[in-house]
């Protein structure tokens, strides 16, 4: 069998940036094994998997699935952004908005110009803080606060401590909430509001470059905090990536570009 396969660098506007994204579109889902071990041989982050519920009418939306190498997760952002880039720009799909189902509910994508805008669930973190000491053990650097949330929110002073952070992955994994957001206000002067970087060894990937997911967490505690509901945002990791982020009541809307890298055909 041979399927056809893109690679989509998402939340940037230019190839080698962001977080790469694969996406493999299916008329039929395949065994889960196969699908993991597609994602396993691709290496990434994340590999997405969609069927049209109707293939007569591609409106009625599709099914999208998430595979990391090690595990099904069941929220992706970036690979929601570049499976929605393939169907808009390789794969016709008309209109302004493509719908996702999946385990996370529906995900509606709609272009924003030359952006794409996701609609995620909002995810505000618990307000009382949690234990400082292991995620201070984990990272090198004591948060201001420690939060729950489906990840964990670790708070520093600034932008500067998040880049410089050196996490020891091991001890990352052994956390009681093993993957970890780290954040902080966007420097003095800077051009965003807030910068984070994420970490998930416990599912094949030490550091996300650009975590679509870490932000439904990320923008009801920074609109909280900043008193704004419109935001620009840059996840800090090696790759880098830029993304337009606003509260919508239990919503949020997060926005981005992407990047073709690779189209090709894989043998299953």
């Amino acid at each position: 069998m041979e399927l056809k396969l893109y690679q989509v660098d998402a939340f940037t506007d230019r190839t080698f940036g962001g977080n790469p994204a694969a996406v493999v579109p299916l008329r039929d889902w395949l065994p889960d094994a196969t699908m993991q071990a597609i994602a396993l041989e691709n290496n990434l982050s994340e590999t997405a998997f969609f069927v049209p519920r109707d293939r007569e009418n591609p409106d009625g939306g599709f099914d999208l699935r998430w595979f990391t190498p090690l595990v099904e997760v069941d929220l992706c952002g970036h690979a929601t952004l570049g499976t929605a880039w393939v169907l808009f720009n390789r794969l016709g799909h008309a209109g302004e908005a493509a719908t996702f189902h999946t385990r996370s509910g529906p995900l509606t994508v709609t272009r924003d110009g030359d952006r794409l805008a996701m609609d995620f669930p909002a995810q505000p973190p618990a307000p009382e803080p949690a234990e400082i000491g292991d995620v201070a053990g984990a990272l090198g650097v004591e948060p201001e606060a420690v939060l729950a949330a489906p990840y964990a929110l670790a708070v520093l002073d600034s932008e500067k401590t998040v880049r410089a952070v050196r996490p020891d992955f091991r001890r990352v994994a052994g956390l009681d909430i093993p993957e970890l957001i780290i954040t902080a206000p966007g420097a003095e002067g800077g051009d965003c509001d807030f910068v984070s970087r994420f970490f998930a060894p416990t599912g094949g990937i030490d550091e996300d470059p650009v975590t679509g997911s870490a932000h439904c967490i990320l923008i009801p505690y920074w609109a909280e905090r900043l008193g704004k509901t419109e935001m620009f945002a840059r996840q800090v990791s090696a790759r880098g990536g830029a993304l337009w982020c606003a509260l919508r009541g239990d919503r949020v809307s997060i926005a981005g570009y992407a990047a073709p890298y690779l189209e090709g055909t894989i043998a299953v």
